[in-house]
């Protein structure tokens, strides 16, 4: 089992940016359609912005034409936590990084085959590791 990485507030936010705290300290979203990684194509593997800790494969990303970079499984199915969500008036599924608790995202039902999920992921949450060619 992984170690799990627990750090103050004031420690985080020695170590991102505003715009990453908010997003991965706090919960909050970014903008659609804004985010670094919502159009890329690149091959790689996507990482936890805050610990390292790789969350997903280029592979399994797709354009859900939602603004945000959408992919249809994490790496491992231990990467990733999931946490029941009533914020804002809502019912939805938060995921997190199972190493340090960072934000990620929401996890629908409305992804392609062949999980038919739909793992939506705030770019800012993330951190390319771009395969070498």
């Amino acid at each position: 089992m992984k170690e799990k990485i627990e750090k103050s507030d004031d420690e985080w936010r020695n170590n991102l940016s505003e715009e990453e705290f908010i997003v991965c300290r706090q919960k909050g979203t970014e903008r659609p359609f804004t985010g670094e990684y919502h159009d890329s194509k690149e091959e790689g593997m996507y990482q936890c912005r805050c610990c390292g800790e790789p969350l997903f494969s280029s592979d399994t990303k797709y354009d859900s034409g939602s603004g945000w970079p959408s992919f249809f499984q994490p790496l491992t199915e231990d990467g990733i936590t999931e946490e029941q969500d009533a914020s804002h008036g809502m019912s939805r599924t938060e995921i997190q990084c199972s190493r340090c608790g960072s934000h990620l995202g929401h996890v629908f039902p409305d992804g392609p085959q062949p999980t038919g999920l739909r793992y939506c992921v705030n770019s800012v949450s993330l951190k390319l590791e771009k395969n070498k060619s």
